[in-house]
């Protein structure tokens, strides 16, 4: 009985033993121990990067307006009697009006030359109301009426709106017409006529304005009708004087 108790006894410790064995896990059913160090630190995810601002366009370069440039200059010259009638004549049958008419031509041409709006106009043209310059000449000539007279005369409207750039002109009208011809300034012969000129009273009151007589008919005839180029001269320079502020 004894014997039979230790043999039930060795047998049930060999099946405790394999029961045992076959209950313990395998190494390939184990969990992967976690490895020490650094690397066993879980590296942090990464923040998405953000999208770039986009950057605002250059505003379109925008030229700035060209200014307005002041146009040539514009001066007005009357071939006086010019369109009207013929103006002073000689016993000879020489009219005024040839002498101006030729004068005042060769004026404009001068100033168109040299850069400015020279405009010429008839006696009583219908554009002398209100008209607007920087420079406004009438030119004439004196008769045979006294053949000794020689000499030229300029003058202004008395009642200037604008007496002093008036004064202006009628001095470098005759500074320079005495300098280019020659011929004295014939101060003490301006008349009524001549100061109160009819288109005086009808040009834009702030247009300078001057009427010039070239000389006599008579005693300045040959300077006047054989040397037209020099007299027009005289007073294209005594017009550019003033212009330009000389």
């Amino acid at each position: 009985m004894t014997v039979g108790l230790f043999i039930l006894a060795g047998l049930l410790g060999v099946v405790y033993v394999f029961w045992l064995a076959s209950s313990r896990p395998s190494d390939e059913t184990k969990p992967a121990s976690p490895v020490a160090g650094p690397s066993a630190t879980p590296r942090p995810t990464r923040s998405p990067r953000p999208t770039r601002t986009p950057r605002p366009t250059e505003p379109p370069q925008v030229s700035p307006a060209p200014s307005p440039t002041a146009g040539p200059q514009k001066v007005g010259v009357v071939a006086g009697h010019w369109q009207s009638d013929p103006g002073a004549i000689c016993p000879d049958g020489l009219q005024e009006v040839t002498i101006n008419l030729d004068v005042a031509s060769r004026v404009v041409a001068i100033l168109q030359t040299e850069g400015y709006d020279a405009q010429l106009l008839a006696e009583f043209s219908d554009r002398l109301e209100g008209y607007k310059a920087d420079a406004f000449v009438s030119i004439h000539t004196d008769s045979c009426a006294v053949p000794e007279a020689s000499g030229f005369k300029v003058a202004r409207v008395v009642a200037s709106a604008i007496p002093a750039e008036e004064d202006r002109l009628v001095a470098c009208l005759i500074r320079e017409y005495g300098r280019v011809t020659g011929l004295r300034f014939h101060e003490n012969s301006i008349t009524f006529d001549m100061t109160d000129y009819h288109a005086f009273r009808e040009i834009d009151p702030n247009t300078p304005g001057a009427i010039i007589e070239l000389g006599f008919m008579a005693a300045d005839r040959q300077l006047l009708t054989d040397h037209s180029d020099m007299v027009a001269q005289g007073v294209a320079q005594g017009i550019l004087c003033f212009l330009r502020g000389e």
